[in-house]
């Protein structure tokens, strides 16, 4: 007679045999994810990788290493930074349990500035500056380790970070005197005790937009979760379902082979559908406000870590996007168009600081060379008003005929380009999208 006893709800499910005299102990295989967890789970962990991405090219292509600041080059059309309207700084900053890392962040008045603190995710964890510190704009900030206790100096004012290690981004406004605005960036500084113990960038599969990374981002899930904690409020469903497509992935060939074919035909398309789709979108403009804190929107934070930039929260900095004209047609540097902002629509009334146009090359998004080494417009450009008080920009490869040069941006002859607007300190309307760009109108 053989008894058998049915599979336990226990994770090794036991099998006895009386006429084989033994007992065997069988793993139990993972669960199946469906099509949706699978393109979920990798769009959650597509945002992490991208972070992991740029930490890796920072310290081992670049060789910046941590806890050093590298200051941005201002006004070069090859410069790492390409936002030619602000003196900029950049460093990875490790910090552990025993050791803090000061940040002394200089006095400056009359112009806006910011030093942004943001995590493995993307998400902001501080802006330092006049308006979230009033009472202590300037001074030392004491980067401590979530909940550790390390010595730091009398009145230094501590801001803990979720993780050994965040990036840090500083911003001071050029204002028309980029002298000063230089001085003032190399006057951000940091304080670094010895002895501070990091590991270096998690290493992962390289990828990039045109060889995207697809079963191999569930490779490692385990080892890309434990870097740094995650701030969604969901991060914690979507972590147990990245595990769960982690062990189906491992669990034999066909599963990979069908994870393999969900991302490539299904999640990397619907992330290039939902980069369309992102925000709102008007005249040719385009913008997002979840930048920074994305809540649980995993689509809006791996389409805004694609691209790069490590973009500030919206309240700080909200940025337009211009791709096409009114009509949906792409930008191109052969054609002239014309930006009208009526009297009471101009940029200027809707930020407490300033705004700034750039104009970029596509599609490497670079800053485009010209004679006048103009890359874009501004609150400080000393552009000429309409009789109606309406203000005129126009775009083109040469300065349009009967046109100020002061209101002239100009285009790459023969290539496609895009816009960047944006709004430093925006005012309610342009947070709750009652306020828009102008239109981009194609002239000829």
């Amino acid at each position: 007679m053989v008894m058998t006893f049915a599979r336990s709800s226990l994770a090794c499910g036991v099998v006895l045999s009386a006429a084989m005299g033994f007992a065997a102990c069988v793993q139990a295989q993972p669960a199946t994810p469906t099509d949706k967890e699978i393109v979920d789970a990798y769009t959650y962990m597509y945002g992490r990788y991208l972070v992991l991405q740029q930490e890796h090219r920072d310290i081992n292509v670049r060789k910046v290493g941590y806890n050093k600041i590298t200051y941005n080059p201002v006004g070069s059309a090859t410069a790492a930074s390409a936002n030619p309207d602000v003196a900029d700084l950049e460093a990875w900053i490790a910090v552990d349990v025993g050791n803090a890392v000061i940040l002394n962040v200089p006095r400056i008045t009359g112009r806006y500035y910011t030093a942004q603190l943001v995590d493995g995710w993307g998400e902001v964890v501080a802006n330092i500056n006049d308006r979230t510190f009033p009472d202590r704009p300037s001074g030392a900030f004491a980067l401590v380790l979530k909940g550790a206790h390390p010595v730091v100096p009398d009145g230094a004012v501590r801001i803990e970070v979720p993780a050994p290690k965040v990036k840090l981004l500083a911003r001071v406004e050029l204002k028309g005197t980029p002298d000063n605005a230089v001085q003032l960036q190399r006057r951000f500084t940091l304080d670094v005790p010895p002895g501070i113990k990091n590991d270096p960038p998690l290493r992962i599969p390289a990828f990039s937009a045109a060889a995207p990374i697809t079963a191999a981002i569930f490779d490692n899930v385990a080892a890309a979760l434990a870097t740094c904690p995650d701030p969604m409020p969901r991060a914690g469903a979507y972590q147990a379902m990245a595990q769960a497509v982690s062990a189906y992935v491992k669990s034999d060939t066909a599963a990979r082979a069908r994870v393999e074919d969900v991302v490539r035909n299904q999640a990397i398309p619907a992330l290039s559908q939902g980069a369309k789709g992102l925000g709102m979108h008007k005249g040719g403009w385009s913008v997002t406000y979840a930048t920074g804190r994305f809540g649980d929107d995993i689509m809006a934070r791996a389409i805004v870590n694609a691209g790069g930039t490590w973009p500030n929260i919206a309240s700080e900095t909200t940025s337009f996007a211009g791709l096409t004209d009114r009509d949906r047609l792409p930008l191109h540097g052969s054609r002239t168009y014309l930006i009208r902002f009526p009297r009471e629509g101009k940029p200027e009334a809707q930020v407490n600081a300033f705004w700034a146009m750039t104009l970029y090359s596509g599609p490497d998004h670079q800053l485009v060379s010209n004679a006048l080494q103009r890359y874009g417009l501004s609150s400080h450009s000393d552009m000429k008003l309409n009789t109606d008080g309406s203000l005129n920009l126009w775009l083109a490869p040469t300065q349009p005929r009967g046109i100020a040069e002061s209101n002239w941006l100009p285009t790459p002859a023969g290539r496609p380009f895009a816009l960047d607007l944006r709004m430093y300190v925006p005012r309610p309307d342009v947070l709750d999208g009652t306020w828009f760009p102008a239109p981009v109108q194609r002239v000829h």
